[in-house]
């Protein structure tokens, strides 16, 4: 997947999973889970979604790498290419 196309796919679960979220404003260094306020749940939710979607496998000792905007692209396009 593109890097656009991954963006767009965490946008889009993120107004699943909290659907007042104003996914407009995010900027590639803001922390997913203060933005939106998702909490553990809500995060491991998008963690789901995202592997359900883009079928890319996410360990549990990579969710830490899916905090920003930014990271959480680079790192499902580097395991995407896996």
């Amino acid at each position: 997947m593109k890097d656009e196309e991954l963006r767009n796919l965490i946008l889009e679960q993120i107004r699943e999973i909290a659907p007042e979220a104003d996914t407009n404003s995010v900027r590639d260094q803001d922390d997913l889970r203060e933005t939106f306020d998702l909490d553990s749940m809500d995060f491991l939710n998008l963690i789901v979604a995202i592997h359900d979607r883009a079928k890319i496998d996410i360990p549990e000792t990579d969710y830490s790498k899916l905090f920003t905007l930014k990271s959480a692209v680079d790192y499902l396009s580097h395991k995407s290419r896996d």
